[in-house]
């Protein structure tokens, strides 16, 4: 007799099944009444309201009337948007404020300074940037409040002697213009605190007034054809950092220690056959970058792994330029060449910056350095 087989009808399982399902959807819609009603939940939600509002800084006031909490959505949304709102009138406001004392041009459709400017005299800035501005006009004694001036990668040959009636003036940025001198009415700037000529080229000397400039922390005189220190930088006691890289330096002054809250000081591609030991009288010295192709002496303390110093002595091999026939595109590419070389140097500085200490390895560091 062969196996017995049962036989159900599929529609039973079905109908079995289905009812069930219904049931259970129906307990869920029960709980879900429950807790809607329930106490508990409301607590939970004002609490989380609450926290919201705190965390987005909405004063109790706003959204707690009589001891009751709003909890409505719209109710945040509109504080949000309301806040949004007051923030973006603020910055606006401040954005316009700050604009009414700052002037800009940029653009090398601009030959010289529109007549307007004179009339505002109230500026404190002024940023002038990629222009064929070549003269800085006399008038610029008239903007007493002037802090800021910053005049990059413009033409301009000369300076006014009148810039030294600007008493509040703190930063001067001439880089990549056409500079072969600075006016010694400079030096009456005696509230200046940043000093920048990277890149003129041609400049040789810092006039000897500059040394009243006690206030002066940060001077870059890189990529030009300085001999040697300025005497001038030499009185600046408050300078901390001093770049002089890329000029004709063959030696620095025994009396370099003078600088006494310098911090960073930058020497690569000069001609320097050794370092004084006056250098390790430089207690607040803990940056110092040299070429080392030229050195045959220095001093051993330097390379000391046990000081905060880090020297870095970088092995140069610099590409003799090639001379075009058109005069201002040899200008550009040596200007685009200076500009790389100072970009990858602050990159290097900062990343030798974030170091806490001094590996023996990083102490002296000596790579090609090819532009």
């Amino acid at each position: 007799m062969g196996p017995k087989v049962v036989v159900f009808d599929i529609s039973v399982i079905r109908a079995l099944w289905e009812t069930r399902v219904k049931k259970h959807k129906a307990w869920q819609k029960q709980e879900a009444e429950r807790l809607e009603k329930s106490a508990l939940e409301k607590i939970k939600e004002e609490w989380s309201f609450v926290a919201e509002c705190r965390r987005q800084g909405i004063p109790q006031a706003v959204y707690c009337k009589n001891g009751f909490i709003d909890t409505s959505v719209r109710l945040l949304d509109k504080i949000e948007r309301n806040s949004l709102a007051k923030q973006s009138a603020i910055s606006k406001e401040r954005n316009k404020r700050s604009s009414e004392f700052v002037f800009e041009l940029t653009g090398e459709h601009w030959k010289e300074l529109p007549d307007s400017l004179k009339e505002q005299t109230h500026l404190k800035e002024w940023h002038i940037s990629n222009t064929l501005i070549q003269i800085i006009p006399k008038y610029i004694e008239l903007f007493q409040a002037m802090r800021i001036l910053d005049l990059p990668k413009n033409q301009i040959s000369c300076l006014p002697a009148e810039i030294g009636r600007l008493k509040n003036l703190k930063e001067l940025n001439v880089r990549f213009n056409c500079l072969k001198s600075i006016p010694p009415e400079l030096g009456d700037c005696e509230n200046l605190e940043k000093l920048d000529c990277f890149g003129n080229l041609e400049l040789t000397e810092l006039p000897f007034e500059l040394s009243n400039l006690k206030q002066v922390s940060f001077i870059d005189i890189s990529a030009n054809k300085f001999s040697s220190v300025p005497i001038c930088v030499l009185r600046m006691s408050n300078l901390q950092w001093l770049d002089i890289s890329n000029n004709n330096l063959s030696d620095l002054p025994q009396d370099i220690d003078r600088l006494q809250e310098l911090q960073t000081l930058l020497l690569y591609k000069n001609k320097l056959t050794y370092l004084p030991f006056a250098l390790l009288n430089l207690k607040k010295l803990t940056l110092l970058v040299v070429s080392g192709d030229h050195l045959v002496e220095l001093p051993t303390a330097l390379c000391d792994s046990s000081t905060h110093l880090k020297f870095v002595s970088l092995m140069d091999n610099p590409i003799e330029n090639t001379q075009c026939q058109d005069g201002n595109e040899t200008m550009e590419s040596e200007q685009d060449r200076q500009h790389f070389d100072k970009e990858f140097m602050k990159a290097y500085i900062e990343d030798l910056k974030e170091r806490e200490s001094v590996p023996s390895y990083t102490t002296k560091v000596s790579f090609s350095l090819q532009l």
